[in-house]
Formats: structure tokens, sequence, C-alpha cells
């Protein structure tokens, strides 16, 4: 026998967990099915390598969703200064500036993750299908079936595809994307250093590519080292002494002592947009949708935004007695989206590039730019403002709104 739901998520990582937890409480049967749980956190355990910059307008769906305390109960480093730099040029975002505590909060996904996960299961209406697989997926407009490995069967009038930028379910509905890859990796490096905690996360700009420092809880940061796919595999591979010889070379003096590397990994930079968010009885949600180049520290952000949206046309659907999974609905979702993460990924493939090029004249104006928008106040206070989420046309969970029951 089929299980029948109103909505299926594919993928309970953070977007697909947070939009299960958005739809908590409603009037609509949810599940949500991730094949893997990640391990227990511990607080003496290392600090994981992957992690988000999470935006104040995150932070408050995390907050209206109830996931806000798990998350800050097992660590988040609040971030107060935002550093960006070139050669003369030189621009410092301050929360004070905006009349707000913190810019945003450095978090391991892991952490976030965890907080959602253990958040679904106390909404009566959605089901967490967690560690199973997904054997197949059959779309259907009118309403599609995932099979799991266990040989359970579900049926959903509405699909999600919250599951990563080489979504499966994407592929299956038919669903094109636009793409290119840039011409650098990233190493991230988990580190110690011999100072304490720090609130200031910044980047510099160099001509083999940014480099950024991200402060984590207690004496450890977050390095992310933009370089040539070969570079990033050979420092990838040195020995833990000789790779952090190589950072206290290759980073500013302001980086201050690195004690030890702690953990190390490198992914590629992917540009990637869905020509269209929905289709009759489905609908794309974080990097099944876009993958956007991690400059500014974006992609989570937008994805979260996509759910807390989407949650939020479903619910008022349904609340009006409409059909949640008709492209009228959904196409009121896109609307709230697709445009916005466009402008914001456009915004970030320019400031790669023109950061990204050695060329004297287009250099000299970087710097201008930069010391312009450390001068105008008012430019650096709406740009401030709009990438912590406090600018915009923002989804009601973004803005601290509960969604109606």
């Amino acid at each position: 026998m089929k299980e029948q739901y109103d909505v299926v998520i594919v993928g309970g990582g953070m977007v697909g967990a947070t939009l299960a937890c958005a739809l908590g409480g409603s009037s609509l049967r949810v599940a949500v099915v991730e094949g893997e749980r990640p391990p227990a956190f511990a607080p003496d355990q290392p600090r994981d390598v992957r992690v988000s910059a999470i935006s104040i307008a995150s932070a408050s769906i995390f907050s209206t969703i109830g996931a806000w305390r798990g998350i800050t109960e097992r660590r988040a480093c609040p971030f107060r200064r935002m550093r960006v730099w070139e050669d003369q040029g030189d621009v410092e975002f301050r929360s004070d500036d905006i009349h707000e505590s913190v810019l945003g909060y450095i978090v391991e996904n892991r952490v976030i993750q965890l907080a959602l996960l253990d958040r679904v299961p106390e909404f009566s209406n959605v089901e967490l299908l967690c560690p199973v697989a997904t054997r197949a997926i059959d779309y259907a407009p009118t309403g599609s079936t995932v099979t799991l490995d266990d040989g359970r069967e579900l049926s959903g009038r509405l699909l999600i595809a919250a599951d990563g930028g080489f979504s499966r379910v994407r592929q299956v509905a038919g669903m094109g994307v636009s793409h290119w890859d840039y011409e650098q990796q990233a190493l991230v490096l988990t580190v110690e250093t011999a100072y304490g905690q720090q609130d200031i996360t910044w980047q510099r700009f160099t001509p083999t590519g940014p480099q950024a420092f991200l402060p984590l809880t207690g004496p450890y940061a977050s390095l992310v080292w933009y370089n040539t796919p070969e570079a990033v595999k050979h420092l990838k591979g040195l020995p833990d002494g000789e790779l952090l010889a190589a950072v206290h070379q290759a980073f500013p003096d302001c980086l201050g002592e690195i004690r030890t590397i702690v953990a190390r990994g490198s992914f590629p930079l992917r540009r990637q947009h869905a020509l269209s968010y929905v289709k009759e009885g489905i609908a794309l949600i974080g990097d099944a949708a876009h993958m956007i180049h991690p400059l500014a520290g974006q992609g989570v952000n937008i994805g979260l935004l996509d759910a807390a949206a989407l949650a939020e046309v479903l619910v008022r659907a349904a609340g009006q007695g409409r059909d949640i999974a008709a492209m009228d609905v959904l196409r009121e979702y896109e609307r709230m989206r697709r445009t916005g993460n466009f402008v914001m990924m456009t915004a970030m493939d320019l400031f790669y590039r023109a950061f990204g090029t050695a060329n004297a004249p287009l250099k000299l104006l970087r710097n201008v730019g930069l010391g312009f928008a450390e001068r105008f106040a008012p430019a650096k206070s709406y740009f401030m403002r709009y990438a912590m989420g406090l600018e915009g046309k923002l989804p009601k969970l973004a803005r601290g709104e509960s969604l109606p029951n």
C-alpha cells in the first residue's frame, strides 16, 4: 500500500528540513526523505570543515520554526564585522553601523541539519524518514511516487526537489538547467589559532584568487583559499606542516598565528540555475534550483529563503482550498524567488570576474570602488542590510512572522 501525503520532500539537508519544519503544524501531511543522518554532536568534537555564514534573515527563519535554540545550544559563532580589501582599496562593514547586534553567524552545516532534524518529529503532520535511500522516483503532474530501499512507497500530490545541485528529482522530471564551472576551486581548512574567538570575517583578493577568514567558536577558524584546481590539489595533498607553512606565507599578517590544521577539504565552484523552478506537481528549492559562487556566502541563505517562500505559498493555498500542486500556485513561489536569486547570482559573477583579472585600469577601478564603499555611508548601509536579509521583499518567516496553522 502506498502511503499518501500532500507533500513529499526528497532531501532532508539544511534547506529540505527547513521546509519540512516550516510546514509543521499546517493542514498538510508532509514526508521528508533523507538518506543519511549526520553523526551526533558532542561539544568536545573537532569543528567540521563545512560551515555556512548564516544571515540575520536565515536566523529569523530558524527561530520562527523553532530550530534556532538547537543550533545555538550546539555551536554558532556570531560575527559583527566584515572586511573586504585589495591593495589600497578597503571596506569594513560593522553591525553597529546598521544598529544591529550582529551581521550574522558562522555555523557548521552539520549543526544546522541536526537541529532541524531534531525539530521535524515534533510536528504531528510531518514524518521524517531517515536514514533511508531512495530507490526510484516516478514523477507525474497529477501525483508522484517515491519508492524507498526498504520497500515503502510514498505517494505525494506535490514533489519537492531538495536533493542538491545534481538533483535526481529534477532530472527525473526533465527540468533543465544552465550552468558553467568556474576556473577555480576552494580549499577549506579548519584551523586552531593562537588567539581567542574572533568577531570578524574577512576576505582579501589576490592575483591567484580570494582568501577568506571565517571565525568559529573558541580559538578556531575556517580558512577558504581559492586557487586553480591544480594548486588546490597540490595544497590539499601536503603534510600538515608544509600546508601550515604555505598558509603563513600566502595569507596576510592579520591572520595571526595558526597552531594546527584540524581538518581540510575542497570543492569545485559551479554556477547553475534551473530554467524553471516549478512544473505541475513539482517544485525545486535550494541547490536543486540554483548553485551560486560562494564569495559572499549567500548560497545557503537564498536556499533557506526558497524554503520559507514556498512554505508560505503552500500554507496560504491550502487555507484557501486551492490545489497546492497546480501551476497557478507554484508560479507564486517562482515569482517570489527566481528573479531575486538570479540578481544575486549575477552580482556574484560580476564580483568574481571583476576581481579575477589583473587588468591594471580595472584593478585601479576596483580599489577606488572599495574606497568609495567605505566612505559612502548610505550605500554601505544598504548593501549590509540587503546582504543580511533586512531589505527587500522577504518571506514572512524571514521577518519573524509565523505562518497560519
